[in-house]
């Protein structure tokens, strides 16, 4: 009789492949989705620096300037302000701004609203620091307010590099600038046009938020004018007193006019060329206090 054969059974064992390090697989992703998004973060910000001029690049700078807002504690429903007029003399400001000439490009911004409720130091009467900080503190808000009406207005969204601000030596210059294609006065008077009676009704609600004193100046550029008695230097007065009564009709009081001025080309926006545009212009300068 043959011995009967015993065959062990094959047993076949399988690792699971891939498991052991399966948690660490995604990372990498991660990481490199965090440097794409930073390069092209950085990207951008050249193409911006770029595509703007010196003052596009301060009014960007300017707009994302955070704002520390001052309210007095205050119950009831006397809303945003605390029940305070703009012209308010109370209260603390955040931080002054930058002393020195700071010409700003206005920008397209957000939806209008009531201007923020900053006002100076108590002791600002007899102190001029707060009472520099006072003024510069309502001249932001002057030119919020510009910003936000030339946004929400289609029909002057195209003029809003005409209108210009500059901090000078004795307060904020707000200059509204002609350019080829835009007149604010028809030719030789001192009839203001339709888009030009707007821009500087845009202007005077601003300027009639606070409590500073003004000087209207009326510029002209250095093509001869001469019709009848009058020329450059009239029509610049002219001009100047035109841009005066519409303040005026804005509610700012006559009280508030330090001086009506018409210099006709003697001080030239550009003063490489006298013939250019923008020498034609009117200034608002707001005073300090």
């Amino acid at each position: 009789m043959k011995p009967e054969l015993h065959i062990e059974p094959e047993v076949v064992y399988r690792k699971r492949k891939g498991h052991a390090h399966a948690h660490h697989g995604g990372a990498w992703k991660i990481a490199y989705a965090d440097f794409v998004t930073a390069m092209m973060a950085f990207f951008m910000l050249l193409w911006i620096i770029g595509a703007t001029n010196e003052d596009q690049r301060k009014g960007i700078a300017d707009y994302f300037t955070p704002t520390i807002i001052q309210m007095k504690n205050s119950g009831g429903s006397n809303g945003i302000l605390g029940g305070r007029a703009l012209a308010s003399e109370d209260g603390t400001a955040p931080h002054a701004q930058l002393a020195g000439p700071r010409p700003v490009a206005v920008a397209g911004g957000g939806g209008g609203g009531p201007m923020e409720a900053e006002t100076a130091s108590k002791d600002y009467k007899v102190n001029p620091g707060n009472r520099r900080e006072a003024d510069d503190t309502r001249y932001r808000m002057v030119r919020r307010i510009i910003e936000s009406r030339l946004a929400g207005d289609p029909t002057l969204k195209g003029l809003k590099g005409q209108v210009r601000l500059v901090r000078v030596q004795d307060g904020l210059q707000i200059d509204i600038v002609e350019r080829a294609d835009f007149s604010m006065f028809a030719l030789g008077t001192s009839v203001f046009t339709p888009d030009a009676l707007k821009l500087v009704r845009t202007v005077a609600a601003a300027v009639a938020e606070t409590p500073n004193r003004l000087i209207v100046r009326g510029h002209t550029d250095s093509v001869p004018y001469t019709q009848g008695q009058a020329n450059n230097w009239s029509l610049s007065t002219l001009r100047a007193d035109a841009t005066r009564r519409l303040l005026a009709d804005a509610a700012i009081p006559e009280s508030r006019f330090r001086r009506i001025e018409g210099v006709a080309d003697t001080d030239p926006y550009n003063i490489k060329d006298g013939r250019d545009p923008s020498n034609r212009r009117i200034s608002i300068t707001l005073l300090d206090q």
